[in-house]
């Protein structure tokens, strides 16, 4: 059992996925460092000075000055500037992955096409050459195919 989990570890499949899911993590990271530290403000500051982090709904009966306060009393809020970061968050993210696969595709070899070395022939079903005007086992006169 040892061996067949070692066998699957070490396929290249499996280390390609982890090897993904670590530079995505790292990536994820980054793209939140930019929406939060330097899109958001920027869209804050041009809709009037706004910190969609701040934003929220407080649900309780008390009123706190901020959601720092409300979040550090631990209460009831719909935290919608965070979504709002979130939804940015994935739409850069989004963006980036189509990017990056719509590039991949471009660089991609196409596959040439195969051209065919043989066929059937039509009388007796032997495989031969497609240059052949007569089959080699049956005798018989081919039709010629182009």
């Amino acid at each position: 059992m040892l061996k067949e989990f070692k066998k699957f570890a070490l396929k290249g499949d499996v280390l390609d996925l982890a090897i993904a899911v670590v530079v995505g993590s790292a990536f994820g990271k980054i793209v939140t460092s930019l929406v939060k530290d330097i899109i958001m403000p920027i869209i804050g500051m041009i809709v009037g000075r706004v910190d969609f982090s701040s934003l929220y709904i407080n649900l309780s009966n008390v009123k706190y000055e901020s959601f720092a306060k409300a979040k550090e009393a631990d209460a009831a809020t719909i935290n919608y500037g965070m979504f709002l970061n979130n939804i940015m968050d994935f739409i850069i993210i989004a963006f980036c992955i189509f990017i990056v696969v719509k590039q991949f595709e471009r660089l991609k070899r196409k596959e040439e096409p195969v051209i065919a070395t043989t066929k059937k022939c039509e009388y007796c079903y032997t495989t031969i050459s497609v240059e052949a005007t007569r089959c080699p086992n049956c005798t018989s006169e081919l039709s010629i195919s182009k």
